[in-house]
C-alpha cells in the first residue's frame, strides 16, 4: 500500500490565495498558524536589519513562493525577492529566515528546507525561540551549523554585513544593526565615522546632514514645515534622537509629530 504521504496530494498553487493560511507541499496543504507573541517582535527586528543591509536584495516577510506547480512556501523572511507584483513569487530566495517556536513541527520545517534549497536557495537560517539563543545554518551542500550568542551570521554576495544573532532577537541590537546599515547606505562606516565627520563639518551640520540622509535612506519626503524645524534645530542631542527615530518609526510624522 502507497504511504500517503510519499504520494502527491490534489492541491495546485492556483487554489491558493494570498491570505490563506497554508502552504503546499507536493500537493498536499500545510497548515501555517499564526506568528505566536514570542516570534512576533523577533520576525520584524530581523526583516529590519536584513532588508536595512546596504547590499541585500527585496526583503519579504510571509511572501508566497510557487516553488513548482504544487509546492508553495513562505519563509518568515526571504532575502532576494523578484520585482513586486501581484500573484506569487516564482523565484526561490538565496538566504531565508525562519523562527521556530513551541510546537514547531520539526519533520515538517526539514521538508521546507529541503525544498527550498532544491528550489535554489543556499541558506536557511532557523532562529530558535525556545531553550539557549541559536540559530541553526542550513546551507545547500553543507552539514548544518549552529550559531551561538555572541557569534555573526554571515551571507556572502547577499548581506553586506555580518549580523550578530542578538540582533535577530533583541529591539536595541536590531535597531544598533539597522541604524549601522542605513548610515552605510548614505556613505558612513559608523556611527563614530558620522561623529568625526560630524566635527569636522561642525556638530550641528554634520548631525543636521546626517539626519537628512537617514530620511533619505528611508525614501520619506520631508514637508516645509517639517524642513523649517530641522532648519531652525541647534541642537545636536535633537538631531541625534530624531536619527534613531528615523530608524525606528512607521512614518516620517511618527519622528516630528
Amino acid at each position: 500500500m502507497t504511504n500517503p504521504k510519499t504520494a502527491p496530494g490534489p492541491f495546485q498553487t492556483w487554489h491558493l490565495h494570498s491570505g490563506d493560511p497554508y502552504e503546499l507541499s507536493r500537493g498536499h496543504a500545510i497548515y501555517a498558524a499564526p506568528t505566536g507573541h514570542d516570534g512576533a517582535g523577533p520576525n520584524l527586528r530581523g526583516g529590519l536589519v536584513l532588508d536595512t543591509d546596504p547590499l541585500a536584495p527585496a526583503v519579504g516577510v510571509d511572501a508566497g513562493l510557487a516553488l513548482s506547480h504544487n509546492t508553495m512556501r513562505a519563509p518568515d523572511l526571504a532575502v532576494g525577492l523578484g520585482p513586486e507584483r501581484p500573484g506569487w513569487g516564482t523565484t526561490a530566495p538565496p538566504l531565508a529566515v525562519e523562527y521556530a517556536s513551541v510546537g514547531q513541527d520539526e519533520d515538517e520545517l526539514r521538508q521546507k528546507i529541503a525544498e527550498l534549497h532544491s528550489a535554489g536557495t543556499r541558506w536557511v537560517w532557523v532562529v530558535r525561540l525556545v531553550g539557549p539563543r541559536r540559530v541553526e545554518v542550513h546551507e545547500k551542500g553543507q552539514p548544518v551549523s549552529v550559531v551561538g550568542s555572541g557569534q555573526s551570521l554571515t551571507a556572502p554576495g547577499v548581506l553586506r554585513n555580518a549580523v550578530a544573532i542578538e540582533a535577530l532577537y533583541d529591539r536595541e541590537a536590531a535597531h544598533e544593526a539597522a541604524l549601522r546599515n542605513l548610515l552605510q547606505r548614505q556613505g558612513y562606516e559608523s556611527l563614530d565615522d558620522v561623529r568625526s565627520k560630524s566635527r569636522e563639518e561642525g556638530r550641528e551640520e554634520g548631525a543636521r546632514s546626517v539626519l537628512r540622509a537617514t530620511v533619505e535612506a528611508r525614501g520619506w519626503a520631508l514637508s516645509p514645515e517639517q524642513q523649517s524645524r530641522i532648519e531652525a534645530c541647534r541642537d545636536v542631542a535633537q538631531f541625534t534622537g530624531w536619527t534613531v527615530r528615523v530608524v525606528t518609526a512607521a512614518t516620517v510624522d511618527d519622528v516630528f509629530g
